[in-house]
């Protein structure tokens, strides 16, 4: 009897799997074409993610010098390793120091609430107001201003969040009524019927009550302005609970961009991974836009440019998007300093770096998949 005779292996195979280990967050087989040829690849992409981090801290420091009153890096070093009761030092100390620090948290927040809401909807148009974020948090300050008299955006911050989680949750609810999965779709459709309704209702009441509408208006644009240090530890708490929350997503997301059928034949539980997703994108979304305002082009754009350099594997799609977010909201805080005398808000100027940097991406050759 004739001994069967050895299949060969097939390399298009061996790519096929390693790259299919590599979205799920498994380690690629051995001897997989792949890892033979990019053997330092995570070392590359630890030093790159470095350089961003550097960049950001340095950009963190040129936005404490820069402003209505120009202060020289050198005092501002000093402001911060000596402090004392000069007027520089008290700009420094009082209002730029925590206008960079709640650019970083909100910038991060924002960016990586973006990606977790793309990878989990694979839509790479989404972004966190497509779950009715921003529209949950507008009615909510509608409200607590029209109804309430409350003013001073320290006090309505917290209507904002509540607003925005409220709405998140509402949209999980009916979009997933009566259904046996999680299907991604339900919840983009319910978001935007959603969001669209709030926005209704809060733009309704805005028209009644002035004064919430010009604060509505305010709080639309998206600035780091005139927020106070009060904000900060409690926005530094949920972005906290956030990262962790996403920190647990990545080997999820990996498998769910494979679909909803192969993360099942892996052994992932898809419909629970949605959910986590879902608790922190809420967290982080609402945390920041209840800080900065509804600056949503920052959620859509970042996560794009981080995968230029991440690839597709989405735990280091997030580590990217948390420093290059930061990046883009206090690059366009400090332009927004000095494009124009007084000041023009980082929301608009984010609008006006954002799209330049979709157009590049949207154009390129060989666009990385979501």
């Amino acid at each position: 009897m004739a001994s069967p005779t050895p299949v060969a292996a097939n390399p298009e195979n061996s790519q096929a799997s390693g790259a299919m280990n590599a979205h799920a967050g498994m380690p690629p087989a051995t001897g997989s074409t792949a890892s033979a040829k990019n053997p330092g690849k995570p070392v590359r992409r630890l030093a790159l993610l470095l350089c961003f981090g550097l960049l950001l801290g340095l950009l963190a420091l040129f936005s404490l010098a820069v402003g209505s009153k120009h202060i020289e890096l050198s005092v501002v070093i000093d402001a911060l390793l000596q402090p004392n009761d000069s007027a520089d030092h008290a700009i420094i100390r009082d209002s730029r120091l925590p206008r960079a620090i709640l650019g970083v948290l909100a910038g991060s927040a924002l960016g990586i609430a973006g990606a977790l809401v793309q990878s989990m909807t694979r839509n790479a148009l989404a972004e966190p107001g497509i779950l009715g974020v921003n529209a949950g948090a507008s009615l909510a300050i509608v409200i607590a201003v029209g109804t309430f008299g409350i003013n001073g955006f320290n006090s309505y911050v917290w209507f904002a969040f509540g607003g925005a989680v409220l709405a998140t949750g509402a949209v999980y609810l009916v979009g997933m009524a009566g259904a046996r999965s999680s299907d991604p779709v339900r919840l983009v459709l319910a978001g935007v019927a959603l969001g669209a309704v709030l926005s209704g209702i809060g733009t309704a009441l805005a028209l009644v009550h002035p004064s919430a509408f010009d604060q509505l208006r305010a709080w639309t644009i998206g600035s780091l302005e005139g927020r106070s240090g009060e904000v900060l530890v409690p926005l530094a708490a949920a972005v906290l609970v956030g990262f962790v929350l996403a920190a647990f997503t990545g080997r999820s997301l990996n498998a769910l961009a494979l679909g909803d059928d192969t993360a099942l034949a892996l052994g992932y539980k898809v419909g629970r991974a949605r959910v986590l997703i879902l608790l922190a994108v809420t967290v982080l979304a609402g945390a920041a836009t209840a800080a900065v305002g509804a600056i949503s082009f920052l959620g859509l754009m970042a996560p794009h440019l981080a995968r230029r350099f991440s690839g597709p594997d989405a735990r280091w799609m997030l580590a990217y998007t948390a420093v290059l977010a930061p990046v883009i909201l206090l690059l366009a805080d400090v332009l927004g300093r000095v494009i124009i005398p007084g000041e023009l808000e980082a929301g608009v100027v984010c609008a006006f770096i954002g799209a330049p940097v979709l157009i590049v991406l949207a154009r390129r050759k060989k666009p990385v998949a979501v």
